[in-house]
């Protein structure tokens, strides 16, 4: 079920990409930036054993944040491509502050929902720092790396578009590596022992590699949207 579920959740992650950006253009690509900044920093707080391995929720989520930034940067180029990580890093952000803020309310005597909002919340603010530090990490890193890695493509053919699934999934799969190391260490240094840490950074790279790969034909679909 929950190989099902993750693979359900990577083609609803990566399709709401591209579609917001059909119905939409960048803004609806901005929007999708947002959404899956809050999204996946909750999910993220969940383990699950999925395809014989033991990984934190959220990896689909991240996934597509790499698909949105590389679709900014293919079709409007690198400053809106930076731009979408400015707004994903200003929406963890706000999201770090307001969690604190909710587990510090004196409930009512009738409510049925603070012990579970802290339960979920109150590890948030080290675990969304952590994310806010890997996102913006490897999101600036990957634009950067996209750009240079389109320079290269185009030296060697002689055009703009040959070769995007080579900078795409070279400047995702380095920037997604550099993102889980970041995030899981930051995140459950401490809480986890070591030797599952680094068994659930093995997982999400394993993770990473396939959903880079099968983002792949989403980019190619922007790309032809936009003409």
């Amino acid at each position: 079920m929950n190989e099902l579920l993750l693979i359900i959740s990577l083609l609803i992650s990566y399709s709401a990409v591209v579609l917001l950006f059909k119905l939409f253009g960048k803004s609806g690509v901005f929007v999708w930036i947002s959404v899956c900044a809050i999204l996946a920093n909750i999910e993220v707080t969940i383990l699950v054993h999925a395809f014989g391995m033991e990984q934190t929720l959220g990896n689909t989520l991240f996934a597509s944040s790499f698909l949105a930034t590389d679709i900014l940067s293919e079709v409007y180029g690198k400053k809106e491509a930076d731009k979408g990580v400015y707004i994903g890093i200003f929406t963890i952000v706000i999201f770090i502050v307001f969690s604190y803020i909710w587990v510090h309310y004196i409930p009512s005597e009738h409510d049925w929902a603070m012990a579970s909002v802290k339960t979920l919340f109150t590890n948030t603010p080290r675990i969304l720092l952590a994310s806010l530090a890997s996102y913006a990490v490897s999101e600036l890193f990957d634009v950067w790396l996209y750009q240079k890695c389109w320079n290269l493509t185009e030296s060697k053919t002689g055009s703009k578009l040959k070769l995007l699934w080579v900078r795409n999934n070279f400047s995702t799969l380095l920037s997604q590596l550099l993102n889980i190391i970041i995030f899981n260490f930051g995140a459950f240094w401490g809480i986890y022992q070591f030797s599952e840490l680094i068994s659930i950074t093995k997982a999400c790279h394993v993770i990473y590699i396939f959903t880079s790969l099968l983002d792949t034909p989403f980019i190619y679909w922007a790309r032809k949207i936009s003409k």
